[in-house]
């Protein structure tokens, strides 16, 4: 089969490579109809995760039709056309019942990106996310293994077309679990930190939750243009404007009921940390989380769903403290969104869709990536069909 492989840090190429065959009773093979580069992807693109390998195979945002499964699936058959959630978990762990499916312990032999050096239980694998979440290949191919299969795929009515519910796979969960978590209701007042496709999503969920304000806060102006124009955000482009001031003097000198850190490590730093970064001597940028802290008010809340890794010296844990802010974090827990998500989706409420710019074969993946990572021709959120 055909699929988009890892070789390096800037270098992706769409290859030949075996075809995937089922390998635990519940496994099931997808063909793929539709799959997504995620800015996610980009983190492994640019070389800053480790644990990839020459020949990984990536992509974690897929959906697709049953070709074969396993004799222990019961919950699909072939011929299901279904999304598969990003996160791999076995549904019956300790954390699986709780329903924290993205810390499940039986899916990753790895830690992830904990420095943490006692002995923790592991979080769950990932698709296509390096060797650190499994080194479990990605669906940005024409075929892929789904492990956990009677747990993760979602099955999908025939009224809706795959760019309606392709999302599902992570960025429109992950955006809603960022507005959930950060206590968004009705009246809300809101800023989002990165303008990026979970961002937007953010922005289509506290909207529909009823968030009376919402700051959409990056530099690239198309993104907040399409954020004013499609969510009715007030943009604030931090280049321009110190974006965290601008927050607390628009609200009454006391900041917003909650936060959204939707940039995550790659955040753009100081030329400090960005040397300090460079050294190793910094795990990640805290740029944006300051801001984000900076911006909430006292009592309110500051969700991450962007990425993180390593020390962040700059992290303010004082600010935190004095103006009692909680803090939220963590990988999706995808599995428990998505049949509430669908439904939204279904009845008109969500149109995870719009965010789309550009629709490209399989075999122009590279150049989706370079696109993306480069900004170029006001992209903003690519489709791949092989």
């Amino acid at each position: 089969m055909r699929a988009l492989v890892y070789h390096s840090a800037h270098d992706v190429k769409v290859d030949t490579v075996p075809d995937p065959i089922i390998q635990e009773p519940d496994d099931i093979i997808l063909k793929i109809t539709a799959t997504a580069i995620c800015g996610s992807d980009l983190h492994l693109y640019r070389g800053k995760v480790p644990g990839m390998k020459e020949g990984d195979i990536m992509g974690h945002e897929f959906m697709g039709i049953v070709v074969d499964a396993g004799p222990g699936v019961t919950a699909l058959r072939k011929g299901d056309r279904v999304v598969v959630p990003f996160v791999i978990a076995c549904g019956s762990c300790f954390f699986c019942d709780r329903h924290l499916y993205s810390a499940c312990e039986t899916t990753n032999p790895d830690r992830g990106a904990i420095m943490n050096k006692k002995d923790l239980r592991p979080g769950a694998a990932l698709f296509g996310f390096s060797h650190l979440y499994g080194g479990v290949p990605g669906g940005q191919a024409e075929y892929v293994r789904v492990p956990k299969a009677n747990v993760g795929p979602i099955k999908i009515p025939d009224t809706l077309v795959d760019e309606k519910v392709l999302f599902l796979s992570d960025i429109l969960p992950t955006g809603y679990q960022a507005v959930l978590n950060a206590g968004v209701t009705s009246g809300s007042t809101v800023a989002i930190f990165g303008a990026g496709p979970v961002g937007q999503m953010a922005a289509a969920c506290a909207r529909m939750l009823g968030a009376e304000r919402i700051f959409m806060v990056d530099h690239h102006p198309y993104r907040l243009e399409f954020a004013r124009a499609t969510y009715g955000v007030i943009p604030l482009n931090f280049d321009e404007v110190d974006a965290a001031e601008a927050i607390i003097e628009a609200t009454s000198f006391r900041g917003v009921d909650a936060v959204i850190d939707a940039v995550g490590f790659e955040a753009k730093g100081s030329a400090l940390e960005t040397a300090l970064t460079s050294l190793k001597l910094e795990g990640s940028s805290g740029s944006a989380l300051r801001q984000c802290i900076a911006a909430v008010r006292r009592g309110g809340t500051v969700s991450v769903p962007g990425v993180y890794s390593g020390f962040i010296h700059g992290f303010l844990f004082g600010d935190i403290f004095e103006k009692g802010i909680g803090v939220r974090a963590g990988q999706t827990h995808v599995q428990k969104h998505m049949p509430e998500l669908l439904r939204f989706i279904d009845e008109g409420k969500l149109h995870p869709d719009v965010i789309i710019s550009h629709r490209l074969q399989l075999e122009q993946a590279a150049d989706g990536y370079r696109m993306f990572d480069k900004k170029e021709d006001n992209c903003r959120k690519i489709v791949l069909r092989p």
